[in-house]
């Protein structure tokens, strides 16, 4: 993009919207590829730029180092995007995702305090997920069921992520056809609905994302059996999978996090009730209780 651009004889401008923590894919590099791309080739463009991306979910901290060289850089904080309006009801959800992703129980308790009007709940139980979203939707507001890219063992729930659904007729019929997301049958992952919303979300979370008290354990279903995953740019993707899944709803959402079961040793009860109890701990409530 920057050298097409670079080409012109006269002179240019590009203006970059990046979201952070949204790379969920190998190659996906996020604001730290253009920052790299600037500071590589292009030392005589002009660069204006936030002075907030610090933030984990940006992993720009050494980009913007680098960028430091840069001969030509101004620094803008009215640049920096920091209020998510995907949802009108919760302007602080972004910020609620960002500190359970981060593990800050305090910061997370206190953002979810200020979702009153943005119901979010927690559940084990896949069917009662399922009865709240409907008794919550209201008219033609549209509900469905998500989860991981790497969720394949919630598979004895009836939940098959490798089976990929027709987006369009998933987002944009209606509640007679049994293709779409109000029928709860098809699930999507977060390349299905990357940049697009639903009003009320049903979150079911697997063991590929597995809290301890240590940190976030990742992990990927090979063959027969989970397998950790190593490698530190690898780690960025079940993370960021995740907050995409957590900001899809403009409403509110229900997350499930499944019982396991203790006769299945890739669905052993210790994949899931860590994430379950953090969840309770950062103060999401149970239905039901």
């Amino acid at each position: 993009m920057i050298s097409c651009l670079d080409r012109h004889d006269d002179w240019a401008v590009i203006v970059c919207l990046v979201g952070g923590g949204q790379e969920i894919n190998t190659g996906e590099a996020g604001i730290s590829e253009w920052i790299e791309a600037l500071n590589r080739e292009y030392k005589d463009w002009h660069v204006f730029i936030s002075d907030r991306l610090h933030d984990a979910e940006y992993a720009a901290g050494h980009s913007l180092e680098l960028l430091s060289e840069h001969e030509h850089v101004e620094y803008e904080p009215s640049l920096h995007l920091a209020v998510s309006m995907r949802s009108f009801r919760a302007e602080n959800l972004a910020k609620f995702v960002q500190n359970l992703l981060n593990r800050d129980v305090e910061g997370a308790r206190n953002a979810y305090q200020t979702l009153d009007k943005y119901p979010i709940v927690l559940t084990r139980s896949l069917e009662q997920a399922k009865h709240w979203l409907k008794k919550h939707a209201r008219g033609a507001e549209r509900y469905g069921m998500i989860a991981s890219s790497q969720a394949e063992r919630l598979k004895p729930l009836a939940i098959d992520v490798r089976f990929k659904p027709d987006v369009v007729h998933w987002f944009l019929d209606d509640a007679t056809d049994v293709r779409s997301s109000f029928y709860l049958e098809d699930v999507a992952t977060e390349f299905d609905v990357q940049g697009l919303e639903l009003d009320w979300s049903c979150v079911v979370w697997d063991g590929d994302f597995r809290y301890t008290p240590s940190g976030w354990s990742h992990h990927s279903f090979c063959g027969d059996k989970w397998q950790n995953i190593k490698k530190y740019e690898r780690q960025a993707f079940p993370k960021n999978a995740y907050r995409v899944l957590l900001t899809r709803a403009r409403q509110g959402m229900v997350i499930v996090v499944p019982e396991g079961d203790p006769e299945d040793p890739t669905r052993n009860p210790l994949f899931y009730d860590s994430t379950y109890e953090y969840l309770k701990e950062i103060g999401i409530k149970e239905i039901g209780v």
